[in-house]
């Protein structure tokens, strides 16, 4: 018999190859039908084409269920690796982490950047092969479920100027919701690729239906726009549009809106040719530059009603926009990359979109008033709506902390609530805030561990006692009944008295409020720890060092002068005064906020390091942690 007690040695098991992906597909792909590993086959052709090495793509969805995927660029390699002594086209296949995208050597622009993608595909399909054209010979080589059933291989010859990549696979049914390919959503990504990237053809083929189609555009983002809007009344017509490109970074966008309600918006953003269904912070760049310019625009021309205020979500209603972005080592939020997370591109976009929307709309006038009308129209239907909703009340319960600073509005989906380190940030958040939506609860100290406690025992505490009335939520009770407010923020300061507040807090949520967490509700506030001054009129923020170089790189290209640049390192909450607070950490349309995310995949591995790290009876294991990883750890000063 097994002893399910052992846990030794032979306990640890180590995955290899390509086991990891068969094991944890969810964590490498889109599950749902077999689209993205279709999609990280064709990105790996159409990243040649970016590098000028590419023309023409083409892609048939076969009848047996399989698709292919091929390329005039120049053949994934074959030659010998140096070091691992297998051929290289093997490495790219098979071997997880393995690739030339790491850096800018051979592609500038790139979105495999992890390594993982085409050899995900091979672990997941019943079947793969490849095909190379390469300095006047064809080679082939074939795997199945991830390993191999057949070594490289010449199997012909070619002229020498014919060169490429071919790959064929069969998706493996049982990692699939549907093993079909969504064709419609496949062409529309195509068509997409063909949009961004000027001078490519993509070839499109359903074997079953033997229809065929081909997409070659001259990369106009506003041609594409109007295209797709053509049958809508929009404004402005034609669409503001640009292009900026600088030495490591490309932007370009077409942006109008729509004057018909009703109508489904488009709504697109690509980095490095890689669809961000899920946007991320270039699309909140976007937004917020867009934002900004308006509201200059408005008070300049005294557009707006008394008392009326205009948001981000009334700019971004009726927005039809198509955003490309092309820069270096773009961060992503998972393998299956639909959300951006490169922090610094957030405000470089907002900055450059900005400026150049404020021009636009001052130099047309009469185009930019239309606009303006649109949205402060939404910003009136919104304020409405709003008064209609009534507030959740605790109908029965404690009465809500005296210490506790409530909003005056009647939404709950609007309501946030941000618990704040000490009273004397909890006053200046509380001048900062905006009070129609905005809550703040100040904490003294450092709040109980409640990561070994109960929910009634923690409880106990006042000051947890207080955030879980404020909230409307019991602990341990794993419903969202009676929440108050859509977002909880986590305000502390960036020191480590603050980060130990942060853990605390953090720890109280996912152990005791975890359906909160699990539906996105908790947020952790980030207060820069720079303000960056020079001349009169500049005047930003920067969240950490590398935001800090990228703030001073772009001001120094604007012109100024390095030594003119003023640097203020925050130490806390207490130097900020209100005004600054609510530019940098509570106003939506300039603060950055992280969300405290749970998903089914990380749980475990979640849970285990808190535990580690918070539970009293396991000293030992923290201790063996901390020498093992303490050399990486930060200094706050």
């Amino acid at each position: 018999m097994t002893d399910k007690n052992k846990y030794d040695g032979s306990s640890i098991e180590v995955l290899k190859g390509l086991e990891p992906v068969r094991l944890r597909p969810g964590m490498y792909t889109d599950t749902q039908n077999p689209n993205h590993l279709g999609m990280e086959v064709i990105d790996n052709s159409v990243d040649e084409a970016v590098a000028g090495f590419a023309t023409v793509i083409g892609v048939v969805a076969h009848t047996d269920a399989s698709l292919e995927v091929s390329d005039n660029g120049r053949g994934m390699p074959v030659g010998m690796h140096p070091v691992e002594k297998v051929p290289a086209i093997e490495l790219i296949l098979s071997r997880l982490h393995a690739g030339g995208k790491f850096n800018d050597k051979l592609y500038k622009f790139s979105g495999g950047l992890h390594g993982v993608g085409v050899s995900v595909v091979n672990a997941l399909s019943e079947k793969l092969t490849a095909t190379v054209k390469r300095d006047g010979v064809v080679w082939e080589i074939s795997y199945a479920r991830g390993k191999k059933t057949q070594e490289l291989t010449q199997i012909g010859t070619c002229p020498k100027k014919d060169t490429g990549t071919t790959v064929r696979f069969w998706p493996e049914q049982d990692y699939f919701d549907s093993p079909v390919f969504d064709l419609k959503a496949l062409k529309h990504q195509l068509k997409a690729k063909a949009v961004l990237c000027k001078g490519l053809t993509v070839n499109f083929l359903d074997e079953a239906t033997g229809q065929s189609e081909s997409w070659s555009y001259s990369g106009d983002l506003k041609a594409y726009l109007a295209s797709q809007t053509q049958d809508r009344i929009t404004v402005p017509a034609p669409p503001f549009a640009g292009v900026i490109e600088q030495e490591d970074f490309r932007l370009e966008w077409a942006v109008c809106w729509e004057s018909e309600s009703g109508q489904s918006q488009l709504s697109e953003s690509f980095v490095n040719l890689i669809p961000t269904v899920e946007g991320g912070t270039h699309v909140n760049g976007f937004r917020s530059g867009l934002t900004l310019a308006v509201r200059e625009f408005c008070e300049l021309q005294n557009l707006l009603p008394r008392g009326l205020k205009i948001t981000p979500e009334d700019v971004w209603r009726g927005c039809t926009y198509v955003l490309a972005v092309m820069m270096r080592d773009p961060q992503f939020a998972g393998q299956t990359k639909e959300k951006l997370s490169s922090r610094q591109v957030a405000s470089l976009i907002e900055g450059l979109i900005r400026d150049r929307f404020s021009l636009y709309l001052n130099s047309d006038v009469n185009s930019g008033k239309a606009i303006a009308a649109q949205i402060i129209a939404a910003a009136r239907e919104r304020e409405s709506a709003a008064k209609s909703v009534t507030r959740k009340k605790i109908v029965r319960g404690p009465q809500l902390p005296g210490k506790l600073v409530d909003c005056t509005s009647t939404d709950p989906q609007r309501g946030e609530l941000f618990i704040v380190e000490g009273d004397s940030a909890g006053g200046s958040a509380r001048q900062a805030r905006d009070a129609s939506f905005q809550a703040i609860l100040p904490l003294r100290g450092k709040i109980l561990n409640t990561w070994e406690v109960s929910g009634a025992h923690a409880l106990d505490s006042e000051e947890i006692r207080a955030i879980s009335v404020a909230m409307g939520l019991e602990p341990d009770s794993g419903s969202l009944e009676g929440l108050r407010y859509s977002k909880i923020c986590i305000l502390a300061d960036a020191d480590s008295d603050g980060l130990h507040i942060g853990t605390l807090l953090c720890a109280l949520f996912v152990k005791h409020f975890t359906a909160l967490v699990r539906e996105g509700h908790v947020f952790v506030a980030c207060p820069p720890l720079y303000r960056i001054d020079c001349g009169a009129k500049i005047k930003e923020y920067a969240i950490d060092d590398d935001e800090l170089a990228l703030r001073q790189k772009e001001l120094v290209r604007k012109g100024y002068k390095r030594e003119n640049i003023r640097i203020q390192r925050f130490k806390g909450l207490g130097e900020m005064n209100p005004e600054q607070l609510r530019e940098t950490t509570l106003s939506p349309d300039t603060r950055k906020l992280m969300q405290l995310t749970l998903t089914s995949e990380s749980s475990d591995e979640t849970l285990g390091l808190m535990d580690m790290l918070l539970s009293k009876k396991r000293a030992a294991d923290r201790r063996d942690w901390l020498e093992k990883n303490g050399d990486k750890a930060e200094i706050l000063d």
